[in-house]
């Protein structure tokens, strides 16, 4: 849920901000619900919609289904925010203001904004509205969370800005420094040459409220208190940033809380992504791994160094794998054991200039230069395959960043081509999608919308996350709407996939023969092993007879029949 105040005028005091709960959890609220297994027409569900595929092809199912979210629905909001590598930040308007919010551009856009959208294709699909901010020059990685933008401004260290006001009429500069002289407010911090942030969710989450036990919530890890910023020379740097996420404008002042480079190891650190405690670091000598349950003290877990990565660029992570760009194109890790990054023989694909990445459930898009965008067929990771380079015959050219998200039923990236700024691409929607409401439609993309940049676009900020509800560490992210209740824990969502020992076990699915007979899908009947036996939970027993008292039914009065 995000929220929004509009005053007389019709100047939008706050525009599409987050809640946060009373005990510090983000307000994008999930509501626990019995497992929906049987409907009148009888199973809906399969083995392999909860369990490892034998064929290993429903990693992303297995994602949505243990609460880590599939980033496919993720909410942008009507401003996407773009950085440049020379010439600061842009607040750029991409959806129109009211209901229905459609992207500017698009088939909704179309059938429900039909004179806006004439005068848009009339306009060579250019955007009209962004707010720009010098933002002392480059600006090589970027992230909005609630009324701040975290970036990383490469030789001018690591920012945050205010952009509460965003959509305000009433402020003639939409995106500043500090609302306030820098006496009240500083949230810069000088570093060496800072190359990205990575935060632990876009979710706001308060580590630092107080819980009343009677809500009986879990606490918050405190790592959502913290910025993670790569820096080429100094490696990590963890910033304290949990005085932004209390509402009180008094003690904005941010400091460093760790500086982390041991013997070197994190040396010409490029980018990071953070999977729960894990940060996951492509540094000069390939993929490193930080432990940043303490992020005072963070410790290098592990890595990967060896000649399966050329020149890592960025990386993400999908439950057990870890999708990398090189300059070779992209290289898949087992992270299964999260500390231990393990390449995976023939796991990779060659593209000609990968940068950045993002993974929407079975599909991976990567930034791929002066080839587009690159959308590889990731349902079974240890087989990514490329699906198509999409360049708009011609018009994306210098591709550089890559987001997506999700607006009025229909599926959206944003993209930094570099010398072209940003484009908005149509990726799935009614209009040419068929089965456009399922689990993972083939995208279909089409360049609908170009914002140009003041500079060389290079970086996109990710969406609100809608369906992450803990994270890879098995801490809760968002508000359960029943008291008490929570996500999986670690060792609880090992059942689904481990047996016992701790060996990985896989399934199959199975459909009904005749006479309760059980058939695989080669319809091949299967025999239960000799020490099978059925547990006792299972066994059916005669319903009790109800002794409550029965509610009658009464009769409404004062009808005429």
């Amino acid at each position: 849920m995000v929220v929004g105040s509009q005053g007389t005028n019709r100047e939008q005091f706050y525009s599409q901000q987050q809640t946060v709960s009373a005990e510090g959890y983000s307000g994008q609220a999930f509501n626990p619900h019995f497992a929906h297994t049987t409907s009148g027409v009888g199973t809906t569900k399969n083995c392999t919609d909860c369990h490892v595929s034998k064929d290993n092809d429903n990693n992303a199912i297995m994602t949505q289904l243990l609460g880590f979210g599939t980033g496919t629905v993720n909410f942008f909001g009507r401003y996407g925010y773009v950085g440049t590598n020379d010439h600061g930040l842009s607040g750029v308007a991409w959806t129109e203001r009211t209901e229905p919010q459609a992207a500017i551009g698009s088939h909704l856009h179309r059938l429900a904004y039909p004179d806006n959208f004439k005068e848009h294709l009339a306009n060579q699909a250019v955007l009209k509205t962004g707010y720009h901010h010098e933002a002392k020059g480059s600006v090589l990685d970027v992230q909005a969370r609630g009324e701040y933008l975290y970036a990383a401004l490469g030789k001018n260290g690591f920012g945050v800005f205010d952009i509460a006001n965003i959509d305000n009429k009433n402020f003639s500069e939409r995106i500043v420094a500090s609302p306030v002289s820098a006496l009240g407010q500083d949230t810069f911090i000088k570093t060496a040459h800072a190359t990205s942030v990575a935060l632990p969710s876009t979710l706001i989450n308060d580590p630092n409220r107080n819980q009343l036990p009677q809500n009986e919530e879990r606490p918050i890890a405190s790592y959502h208190g913290y910025a993670f910023v790569t820096d080429l020379e100094e490696g990590l740097i963890v910033v304290d940033v949990a005085t932004l996420l209390d509402g009180n404008p008094a003690n904005n002042f941010l400091k460093r809380a760790a500086t982390f480079n041991p013997d070197g190891a994190l040396n010409g650190a490029r980018h990071a992504w953070m999977a729960g405690q894990w940060l996951y670091i492509t540094t000069a000598r390939g993929l490193a791994v930080v432990d940043a349950s303490n992020p005072k003290s963070p410790v290098f877990a592990g890595g990967y160094a060896g000649s399966f990565l050329r020149d890592a660029r960025q990386s993400t992570v999908q439950w057990h794998y870890c999708f990398v760009t090189d300059a070779e194109g992209v290289k898949v890790f087992d992270v299964s054991n999260p500390a231990k990054p393990t390449p995976i023989s023939g796991a990779s694909v060659s593209l000609g200039n990968a940068g950045g990445l993002y993974v929407a459930r079975t599909y991976l898009y990567v930034a791929n230069g002066s080839s587009g965008l690159a959308i590889l067929d990731v349902k079974n990771p240890e087989k990514p395959q490329v699906l198509s380079q999409f360049t708009a015959n011609g018009q994306l050219n210098d591709v550089r960043d890559v987001q997506i998200g999700s607006v009025s039923a229909s599926m959206y990236a944003l993209v930094a081509d570099g010398r072209n700024g940003l484009r908005v691409l149509q990726l799935i929607s009614p209009e040419n999608v068929p089965g456009h409401m399922g689990f993972s439609p083939k995208p279909e993309p089409k360049l609908i919308a170009t914002y140009p940049t003041h500079g060389t676009a290079v970086s996109i900020s990710r969406g609100l996350d809608r369906d992450r509800v803990v994270d890879e560490s098995g801490n809760q992210t968002v508000v359960f709407g029943r008291r008490g209740s929570g996500p999986l824990s670690l060792e609880e969502m090992a059942d689904f996939f481990r047996k016992p020992d701790g060996a990985l076990y896989k399934v199959a699915d199975v459909k009904h023969g005749e006479n309760g007979a059980l058939l695989d899908s080669s319809g091949k009947t299967l025999t239960p092993p000799l020490d099978f036996k059925t547990p006792e939970s299972a066994q059916p027993e005669e319903p009790a007879a109800y002794r409550g008292r029965l509610r009658q039914r009464r009769e409404p009065t004062g009808l005429q029949r």
